[in-house]
Formats: C-alpha cells, sequence, structure tokens
C-alpha cells in the first residue's frame, strides 16, 4: 500500500473535484499532474461522481499519476472507490470501521478532524496523515498549536483554503491543501499554482 508520505511527496496540493463535469475534471486533473505540484481527489457523493472518479483515474493511468475519493464516509463507498480506480481515500470526519475497511482495501485513509481528541483517536488507529477540517474555520493557528503536541502527524489542511490564505497554513505547518472551491473556478486553478510556485 502506498503511503501519503509517498503519494504527496513535493506536492502541496491536493485538488478537490467536487461536482465538476467529467470531461473538465480531466482537463483539470491533467493540468494539477502537469504541474508537478498537485494530487487529485474526485468526491463519490453521486453515482455520477463515481463515474467521474473512474473517468479520472482512466486518465491518470494514462499519465502515470494517481487520484483519490473524496467523501468516503461509508464501508460500502471504500469498495466503490477501490474498484472506481482511487488509489486512497479521504472523508470529512473519523470513523474507525471506515479507517479499517480502506486499509483492508490497500488504501491509505485521510479522516478528517477537528479536535485534539479527534488527532488523538485517529492516530491510534493507525493515521499518521489527518485532514484538519474545516481549516478556514479553524485557522492556521489552530494547526500551528495542535502540531505542538502531536509533532509527527502529518496535515492536509481542507476547508475555505484559497490563494489568500494558502501560504498561511504551510507556513503553520501544512504538508499539503486541500482545495476544491478555489481550484474548479475559471481560472482559479491557475491563480492558485502561481501562489504555491512563489
Amino acid at each position: 500500500m502506498t503511503d501519503f508520505a509517498t503519494l504527496l511527496r513535493g506536492k502541496p496540493l491536493m485538488a478537490i473535484l467536487r461536482n465538476v463535469p467529467v470531461e473538465r475534471a480531466v482537463a483539470l486533473a491533467e493540468t494539477v499532474w502537469a504541474s508537478g505540484l498537485g494530487a487529485v481527489e474526485v468526491p463519490i457523493q453521486t453515482p455520477e461522481a463515481v463515474e467521474c472518479l473512474r473517468a479520472v483515474a482512466s486518465a491518470a493511468a494514462a499519465h502515470g499519476a494517481v487520484v483519490g475519493a473524496g467523501t468516503v464516509v461509508t464501508v460500502d463507498q471504500v469498495k466503490l472507490a477501490k474498484e472506481a480506480g482511487a488509489v486512497f481515500t479521504v472523508a470529512p470526519g473519523l470513523d474507525l470501521d471506515v479507517v479499517a475497511a480502506s486499509a483492508a482495501a490497500g488504501l491509505p485513509h485521510l479522516p478528517g478532524v477537528a479536535t485534539p481528541s479527534e488527532v488523538h483517536h485517529a492516530v491510534k488507529a493507525g493515521c499518521t496523515w489527518l485532514k484538519a477540517f474545516p481549516a478556514g474555520s479553524l485557522g492556521a493557528n489552530w494547526l500551528r498549536e495542535v502540531r505542538g503536541p502531536f509533532p509527527d502527524v502529518r496535515f492536509v489542511a481542507t476547508g475555505g483554503i484559497g490563494p489568500h490564505n494558502a501560504q498561511d497554513f504551510l507556513a503553520a505547518g501544512a504538508q499539503a491543501l486541500g482545495v476544491g472551491g478555489a481550484v474548479t473556478r475559471e481560472g482559479g486553478l491557475d491563480e492558485l499554482l502561481a501562489v504555491l510556485r512563489a
């Protein structure tokens, strides 16, 4: 099983392609991969989204890249994600059954956390990479402070991240940034990549 340290090495962006038409999702993903700065996540809350994940995964294979499945909140969705070609799973919260199912499927899992207790329980469950969510509401200082008692945990700050605050979260110690709306709006991906290259 590949781990997030490998998947996200040198890649500060996890582009979240939620509710994006298939052709546009593939085009955005290809831009992310070509930049060398990011990974791609496709949330799978609907049957259409699962088909989008399948298409992006097919494109990923052609580019020697990978894609993960997001908003994976049930054991059944772990199976759907694997069948559609995802190589990792992401969730908005911490569900130990989903953590276990993802591990059993050979998919590293990135659970969402917003409190020190959730960080603690996620670490006990074997997760060393966590999604700080909603990062925009928690703030960069939350990330800076929670890293003190959990120095070995790696965080992907997600939610409310864009060109205006991306560097703040990276400076606070985020290993990567999960970005949705700022990536999928017209021209947003190029703007964000410019900030990350600066």
